[in-house]
């Protein structure tokens, strides 16, 4: 396949849910009391949950070492979870019959969660098998336009044929500064505007018009 669109998870394929993301946070309280973390993703040094476990331990005097338990109990939480419903990953609209239309292309994500727990979240709702075959997650990775470069290097294409789909300004950084073509993608008007002015040149509000600006690109 000569074409290949990578994506961002949350904002994009799926929503962040509050339950989904209290999840992340009980891990801490559960294992270490720590409760009162800020909810702002952007708050943290590195927008990457691998980054934020090690930022939260460090704050609290806990060692690194102790990560691996964290994300452990993450994604126990979150398994558990989604396998009784009392956490549910919901779908943007629309993103399953974009996947569906995106015939003959390489598809992937690029997401600042753990893999791991992407994996658990898309698989619930029959996604994830559409992805994985160009999927990358926080493990091994910093700032997003890494995670991005990951994923690109995949496809073993030349970057005028890749398109990424993002939501955040650090998503319109990883898709600039990598040379990809880039959408720029939000249900929100005011939050597409933040991302027009970032330098985001293509932007949809739906997936319809991120499956025609795809086309457009990559014909």
């Amino acid at each position: 396949m000569d074409r290949a669109v990578i994506f961002d998870v949350d904002g994009v394929l799926l929503n962040l849910t509050a339950a989904e993301e209290d999840a992340f946070f009980l891990a801490f309280e559960r294992l270490h009391g720590i409760t009162g973390l800020s909810r702002d993703w952007d708050s943290y040094r590195v927008r990457n949950d691998e980054h934020i476990i090690a930022e939260i331990l460090a704050r609290h005097a806990l060692p690194v070492e102790e990560a691996a338990a964290v994300v452990d109990e993450y994604l126990a939480i979150l398994s558990a979870g989604l396998a009784s419903g009392a956490l549910t990953a919901v779908e943007i609209a629309g993103a399953r019959a974009l996947l569906a239309s995106l015939k003959d292309t390489q598809l992937g994500i690029a997401t600042a969660n753990l893999l791991s727990a992407a994996e658990l979240r898309l698989r619930s709702r029959g996604l994830w098998e559409k992805v994985s075959a160009l999927a990358f997650g926080a493990e091994g990775s910093g700032h997003k336009r890494e995670t991005v470069a990951r994923a690109i290097a995949a496809t073993g294409l030349p970057k005028e044929r890749i398109v990424y789909v993002g939501d955040n300004l650090n998503d319109v950084d990883a898709g600039l500064s990598n040379g990809v073509h880039f959408i720029g993608f939000s249900q929100d008007a005011a939050r597409r505007e933040r991302l027009a002015a970032a330098g985001a040149r293509h932007l949809a509000g739906d997936h319809d018009t991120t499956l025609r600006l795809v086309r457009q690109m990559l014909g």
